[in-house]
């Protein structure tokens, strides 16, 4: 890596990272409760997801003061250097909460609105994802990369589903339309590691409606710096209406059957 600022702020986005990690693993305590609700009464926010948001907005102020910030839990500021920090500090709250091992931190670092840097910290597989924008993507000292792009039929998916009631019947029924034609489909609910995972060849692709930009931002760059392809709907970047991540083969096959099924929609 050449751009000494990409350098700098993937040194802080991984340090930040395991600190918050560290922080979720060993400080989860066994009374773990429900500290409020988001969009729905099963769309939570536990008092740890909050603590490791606080963690990485402090740790990277105390380095980079002028940085803008958005998080999952409320962090949100301008800044006035070009840099905004992306922040999901416990993405998959409910898998936490029931005390299953997929969550993750997951950290992005924009530039001018380009993702340049992410991480992805998943403290109970012991990995660690990184990518920059251009100098590919690691598990550690791996380096990751898509499975090459198999037929749909053998292809293996992960997706996700919504809190909202009314979208998650809907999200079912696209489900109950592309199983027969796949191999098979899985739910772990952490999309930053489903993204990742789609990196690693864990999966072959990964589909979901609804996400936000905090769920997103480094799993996806993550996923591209691996040799996927990331977009929304036909011709549209990836989005709230719909993420999809899968080698290059494979995208637009798939992006075609989600259209034609109507995974975007509620």
């Amino acid at each position: 890596m050449t751009d000494p600022l990409l350098s700098e702020l993937l040194d802080l986005a991984l340090e930040a990272a395991r600190r918050a990690g560290a922080l979720l693993r060993d400080g989860r305590p066994d009374d773990l409760a429900v500290a409020m609700t988001k969009t729905s009464p099963i769309d939570v926010v536990t008092e740890m997801d909050i603590a490791a948001e606080k963690l990485i907005t402090g740790f990277i102020a105390e380095h980079r003061p002028q940085d803008g910030f958005l998080g999952e839990e409320g962090a949100s500021s301008p800044g006035t250097s070009g840099i905004r920090w992306v922040i999901d500090p416990l993405d998959g709250t409910v898998n936490y909460l029931y005390g299953l091992p997929t969550w993750a931190v997951s950290i992005a670092a924009e530039r001018d609105g380009e993702a340049v840097v992410g991480v992805v910290e998943a403290p109970m597989r012991g990995e660690t994802y990184r990518a920059v924008l251009g100098g590919g993507a690691f598990a550690g000292d791996r380096r990751l990369a898509v499975r090459p792009s198999p037929a749909l039929d053998h292809a293996l998916l992960g997706t996700g589903f919504a809190y909202v009631q009314s979208r998650r019947a809907h999200q079912a029924d696209v489900v109950q339309r592309v199983i027969p034609r796949v191999r098979d489909i899985r739910r772990g609910g952490s999309a930053a590691i489903d993204l990742c995972d789609v990196a690693a060849g864990r999966l072959d692709a990964y589909y979901e409606r609804g996400l936000n930009p905090w769920d997103l931002a480094a799993g996806a760059l993550i996923a591209r710096e691996a040799g996927a392809l990331t977009g929304g709907r036909p011709g549209e970047p990836e989005s709230g209406e719909l993420v999809l991540a899968a080698p290059q083969g494979l995208f637009p096959e798939l992006q075609d059957l989600l259209e034609e099924l109507g995974a975007w929609h509620d």
